[in-house]
């Protein structure tokens, strides 16, 4: 299993980026690079504690489908989307939002995931995903900054 932290600094409060962080259009514009959308169950608007939402995306030349939950729920400070259907073996991810002590946000994602298939998931990590993923999360969170910021 892999753990990986990204952090954003981010000129707008706390409850204004995780309102941004939760809206289903702000996270399918940001990986329009994966022709990412939403397929099933809450597909717009601002996503809320116990919705699900299954995201099809092209990554790797694969279409992939995952579908996540949030759950866990505490505005402005935190939220989490787990995978309840998809690619990978685990996928948790945390969104943190705290105060700067300047009127703006540090937002930190902390996110925890496996691949499956054993031994060959395990290189899959090492191999890729360690780095791909943390591009990935960077790309979405300078959207949701430059969002949050007007």
């Amino acid at each position: 299993m892999t753990r990986f932290e990204v952090v954003a600094n981010i000129a707008a409060p706390p409850q204004r980026v995780f309102d941004v962080s939760l809206e289903v259009e702000v996270h399918t514009a940001s990986m329009s690079g994966s022709a990412e959308r939403a397929v099933d169950g809450v597909t717009s608007g601002r996503l809320r504690p116990g919705d699900t939402v299954t995201w099809q995306a092209t990554h790797f030349g694969l279409r992939w489908r995952m579908t996540s939950r949030i759950s866990a729920f505490d505005p402005p400070r935190f939220f989490v989307d787990e995978q309840v259907r998809g690619p990978f073996k685990r996928w948790h991810h945390a969104h943190h939002f705290d105060p700067d002590g300047h009127g703006g946000t540090v937002m930190r994602d902390v996110i925890d995931f496996a691949a499956p298939l054993g031994p060959l998931g395990i290189a899959a990590e090492r191999l890729v995903l360690n780095r791909y993923m943390p591009r990935l999360i960077n790309l979405r969170n300078e959207h949701v900054k430059a969002i949050a910021e007007r």
